[in-house]
């Protein structure tokens, strides 16, 4: 008996040494499971830039903070966010705008928003008018945005190897835009409407803020997209020429069945607007109607070629693009604008009645 309970107390020692190694190496484990774990809700939301704009006001709490951080996705975790933050005392948030990104960490979040040196100048305003060409726009967001340049941006606007990484996150954007002879690969897709930008913006920002507008008309109006019977490309083509023929919405939808009508008979569309672009320099647009500048050898040159243009000829705005898409049932191929008048839109049916038109409204 003396022997049995002494075997039972060297296997109970045995097993309190197994113990006393198990339990630590637990511990251990535990705290670098938890370490890892933590790590991970505090690291980036994506390795991707995509940047937001994110601003504090007077009275914000840390608890107001990490909500409108979760609701803007930039942040894993509100629970251990807050811990973080408090353990870091990262806690006196600064008021003012700041442009967050979400390949930002809970640390460099935090750090920003305690330094009130990191809030950025008041957004500027930027307004593309229904029309505006690529290069204008250019111009616009160099005057008012201090990283870029004009130059900078058409040469982005040009570039196939940015526009294709572009595709995927924009599916108003096809194969169709990559035609020879273009002047901006881009123009067309440059939505006009008046912007709030960052003035300290990257180009590539500059540019996707501009696209998700255009997107975003293109997703609300994905359905009559689908029923023309165009491409998307040759319906933000058509829109351009409809924007630069056209003023009132009313206007557009007819000048849009006019255009239609001509393509269905293979009749030269013959807009003098195509002209304007295919000059690309002039004085005065005028200068456009000049019976000489309608034989320019240019794939933009509706008189000289049938069907559209290879590209767009504007940035139409949503309303052209809208009005393009829901032409008004009519028989006519010809119209004119009365340019000396109040730019009344008269449709003729035959060429004849057309030259009526002419005599009466353009003498």
């Amino acid at each position: 008996m003396t022997l049995y309970l002494k075997r039972m107390s060297k296997m109970k020692k045995r097993k309190l040494k197994q113990i006393f190694w198990i339990i630590p190496l637990v511990l251990v484990l535990f705290s670098a499971g938890s370490f890892f774990y933590v790590q991970s809700k505090l690291s980036a939301v994506a390795i991707t830039e995509d940047s937001v704009s994110f601003t504090v006001v007077a009275g914000d709490t840390l608890d107001n903070v990490t909500t409108q951080l979760v609701e803007k996705g930039l942040i894993k975790d509100a629970f251990i966010f807050e811990l973080y933050a408090k353990y870091t005392r990262l806690t006196d948030f600064k008021i003012g705008v700041y442009y967050l990104n979400t390949y930002m960490d809970a640390k460099s979040i935090l750090t920003a928003l305690n330094d009130p040196t990191a809030a950025i100048p008041k957004d500027v305003i930027i307004t593309i008018i229904p029309g505006d060409w690529a290069k204008n726009i250019a111009a616009k967001l160099a005057e008012q945005c201090v990283n870029v340049t004009a130059e900078d941006m058409l040469a982005l606007w040009n570039d196939e190897t940015y526009i294709r990484s572009l595709m995927p996150e924009y599916s108003v954007l096809t194969e169709d835009i990559f035609k020879d002879g273009v002047n901006v690969l881009l123009e067309g897709y440059l939505l006009p409407e008046t912007y709030y930008m960052n003035p300290q913006a990257s180009a590539d920002s500059l540019t996707r803020r501009i696209l998700n507008q255009t997107q975003k008309v293109f997703d609300e109006n994905q359905s009559a997209f689908s029923a023309l019977s165009l491409s998307t490309h040759d319906i933000i083509t058509l829109a351009s020429v409809v924007q630069f023929e056209a003023r009132t919405e009313a206007d557009m939808s007819m000048v849009s069945q006019v255009f239609l009508n001509r393509l269905a008979i293979s009749m030269p569309l013959q807009s003098s607007v195509t002209v304007c672009y295919a000059l690309y320099e002039y004085e005065n647009w005028k200068d456009c109607e000049n019976y000489d500048n309608q034989k320019i050898d240019s794939p933009y040159n509706t008189y000289l070629y049938r069907g559209l243009p290879i590209g767009p000829i504007t940035n139409p705005s949503a309303k052209a693009i809208i009005a393009t898409l829901n032409p008004t049932p009519n028989d006519y191929y010809f119209f004119l604008a009365d340019i000396y008048g109040d730019g009344t839109i008269y449709y003729a049916k035959t060429y004849t009645e057309h030259l009526q038109n002419e005599a009466k409204y353009l003498k």
